[in-house]
């Protein structure tokens, strides 16, 4: 395998022994996406200038280069990173440099991690596809005419391409755990709170995201590792009252583990690649001594917690709306049907929602983050899809919630996949994707690891034994 494709802990030991140089590995990816990112697109941010002095100084350094060791890496357009723009696919902001890295940027760095550029998004970090007016579309390495998931659509093929050691995302409707599915990567979907999203917002916003959290993407799962007890801690001011101890797991093996297993629910089916790849999984699991179970589940309606959670999850992003079009949205929501409770309804409701109804939603969300808290004494994690399907088609006609694709050879609106983004995010649960095979399209499959709230290295831990014992990444064909 190309050198390109190794994990960031193998590469760290070689730059650590000195069998590649930081110069060395930077210029081979930089060759990489000089041969393949005209047509991928998922770096269109680069920094190659800045990052090849700041090899040199590594590999002058030796040693002493922290615990990155000089791997060079990118991180998501929406972290800011010092004399870059940071726009969200905005082009009002794309002539703005910024003046401070983002503090995950910063700890990155610390670290002896050598960013050179950053990955694509959707505008606003608002959709599967990953496209904006700034920097174009981005498409999947395994096909080209499919998405590559979003909003850490780049980041995510980025790392499935060779193009670069290490990503870091964001997520709060699935934005790292979809693209890691569409593109065979992995990728973790931290506790809420856990790693700071300081310089992780658009000008101006400082109140944190209800929801949303920023995490790794990798091409192992011992890499998701790494780069996540790098990344997490307070800031600076929460630093001063309270100090990251996350558990540890005590299992080495998958033998033992309590394992519960959702295929698919009638809210949000999924189709039967998807199925019968996390039964396969489960039925690996069981042979290899874990206890599994198809029925387990927390004590609350399912088919619930997805209407709550895009309440909340609109409610935490309306924020972004202009006041233009916010006044649409309360205009258009004056002309719903009362009996009306399809997504788009229930998005203009949550955009437009009084605070009394945001605290009630909020307050039955505690309920169930009080409900998944038992569940979790009884099971260790559950296991459930990232998403509906494979990879699906570029271009997809309409707004968002318009769209529909095929589950099942049946219409399914692209929305509901939002159910599997919601049932770890809403919570405030750690979530870990992991490739498990492919369809039979030949496009990556994954399972969503969910864990209790703080087992954030019990999920990535479950992604190690899986990736050692059962499957592991694996390059797309055209670009290994």
């Amino acid at each position: 395998m190309d050198i390109a494709f190794w994990p960031a802990t193998k590469l760290i030991r070689a730059l650590r022994s000195g069998k590649i140089g930081a110069l060395e590995l930077l210029d081979h990816y930089a060759a990489r996406i000089e041969r393949y990112d005209d047509a991928l697109n998922a770096l269109p941010v680069l920094d190659l200038d800045a990052a090849r002095k700041r090899a040199r100084a590594f590999d002058r350094k030796g040693a002493k280069r922290g615990p990155l060791a000089g791997l060079p890496l990118t991180v998501k357009e929406s972290f800011d990173v010092a004399g870059l723009p940071t726009t969200w696919g905005l082009a009002e902001y794309c002539n703005t440099p910024v003046r401070t890295d983002a503090l995950a940027v910063e700890r990155l760095r610390r670290a002896g991690g050598n960013v050179f550029g950053k990955s694509n998004v959707p505008t606003l970090l608002a959709d599967w596809e990953t496209v904006n007016p700034v920097y174009g579309k981005t498409v999947n390495p395994w096909k080209h005419e499919r998405t590559p998931g979003g909003s850490s659509g780049g980041s995510a093929a980025a790392l499935a391409a060779g193009l670069t050691g290490l990503e870091a995302g964001s997520d709060i409707g699935g934005s790292i755990r979809n693209p890691a599915h569409y593109c065979g990567v992995y990728g973790h979907k931290p506790s809420w709170g856990v790693c700071s999203m300081a310089g992780h917002a658009l000008p101006g916003s400082a109140h944190p995201a209800d929801i949303s959290a920023i995490g790794p993407l990798a091409r192992s799962a011992a890499d998701l590792e790494l780069a996540f007890n790098i990344m997490a801690g307070p800031d600076a001011i929460e630093g001063a009252g309270w100090k990251l101890a996350l558990p540890r797991p005590q299992r080495k093996s998958l033998r033992g583990w309590r394992v519960a297993v959702l295929e698919s629910h009638p809210t949000a089916e999924t189709d039967s690649s998807v199925r019968h790849a996390i039964r396969r999984l489960a039925q690996f699991l069981a042979s290899r001594g874990a206890i599994v179970s198809e029925r387990a589940r927390p004590a609350f309606d399912l088919g619930e917690a997805h209407r709550v959670f895009i309440q909340l999850l609109r409610g935490a992003t309306s924020g972004r709306l202009t006041p233009d079009a916010f006044a649409a949205m309360l205009a258009a929501r004056q002309k719903l049907g009362a009996e009306d409770e399809g997504y788009y309804a229930q998005m203009l409701r949550a955009n437009t929602q009084p605070h009394k109804d945001w605290l009630t939603a909020s307050n039955r969300r505690h309920q169930m983050r009080l409900a998944w808290a038992e569940f979790f004494r009884d099971w260790d994690v559950l296991l459930c899809p990232n998403a509906a399907t494979a990879a699906f088609p570029h271009s997809m006609p309409g707004e968002r919630w318009e769209r529909m694709i095929s589950v099942n050879g049946k219409p399914q609106p692209a929305t509901t996949q939002m159910w599997w983004a919601g049932i770890a995010g809403m919570c405030y649960l750690p979530g870990t994707a992991a490739p498990i095979g492919l369809s039979p399209e030949r496009l990556p499959l994954s399972v969503q690891i969910v864990g209790p709230q703080y087992g954030d290295l019990s999920t990535i831990r479950f992604a190690r034994l899986i990736e050692r014992e059962y499957y592991a990444f694996a390059p797309p064909p055209a670009y290994a």
